[in-house]
């Protein structure tokens, strides 16, 4: 089974750019399964009803987020709906109640969605999330994929160490700068400390480049804006997995570049 999962999509060049790529790639290598991390493909924040259901009927199948899900209001009521949308699992539990869910079945392949909490906030624990949505599974679901949506390299190596030879696959998102780390862990789980994202390339990760030297050199606030330019980047790994034993096989960066015209 060939599973696609991308990087951060930014904005309406990443929607753009997946809308282009992404039909060939899943001819191209059999793709089975695609998951796209889309909490930055409204306007470089959050996630709308319309952005999501572009990125679907371009042809990914889950869509994964992180800390920016809920700045797109409008969306909160979709996250307990049909549409495949993911927020971090290790949200806290309690009442009031979160929106959402961290984890999304399709066969016998579960989608799970964490978030990291070195530099970000207070979540639960991804390590003891895991551990208790594992020990729930009862080996019902052979395949298991994780985005874990963190900060710091190393939480996420850590977590990865953590979850080999229990999960499918643990792949990075966040800081939107693919690593060039994508390897087969010892007991038979793929990893990579972050995929990367897809948008503009004249950007700061894919954020305009003269907004965020602003905010840099006079440390007053400043509205970010998506990056512009023709050049687009895509980053994604893909991961061939046995569907008997979960086991993956093998892990590869699919990295490319387009150029679309841009439109203000």
């Amino acid at each position: 089974m060939n599973i696609l999962a991308i990087g951060d999509v930014i904005g309406k060049p990443g929607r753009q750019t997946v809308q282009k790529l992404l039909p060939g790639l899943r001819k191209q290598y059999s793709i089975d399964l695609v998951i796209a991390n889309a909490e930055n493909a409204a306007g470089g924040l959050g996630l709308t009803v319309n952005t999501a259901r572009e990125l679907l009927e371009a042809g990914v199948d889950v869509l994964t987020s992180g800390n920016h899900i809920f700045d797109q209001r409008e969306i909160i009521p979709y996250l307990d709906g049909d549409l495949p949308i993911l927020r971090p699992l290790n949200y806290p539990s309690g009442s009031p109640r979160v929106p959402g869910r961290g984890c999304l079945t399709l066969d016998n392949i579960a989608v799970v969605n964490l978030i990291g909490r070195t530099f970000m906030a207070s979540f639960e624990s991804p390590f003891r999330t895991m551990d208790q949505l594992l020990a729930g599974f009862s080996d019902k679901y052979s395949t298991v994929i994780v985005d874990f949506h963190a900060e710091a390299t190393s939480e996420k190596m850590a977590l990865g160490r953590y979850l080999d030879g229990r999960v499918s696959a643990v792949v990075g998102t966040h800081t939107h700068i693919g690593t060039i780390d994508a390897k087969l862990f010892p007991k038979g789980m793929a990893y990579v400390t972050d995929i990367g994202m897809v948008g503009p390339e004249d950007s700061v990760i894919g954020d305009d480049t003269q907004t965020v030297l602003n905010r840099f050199l006079t440390l007053m606030p400043h509205r970010l804006a998506v990056g512009s330019g023709d050049r687009n980047l895509f980053n994604s790994v893909m991961i061939n997995v046995d569907d008997k034993s979960g086991k993956a096989l093998s892990i590869e960066r699919v990295d490319r570049e387009v150029d679309i015209p841009w439109v203000k």
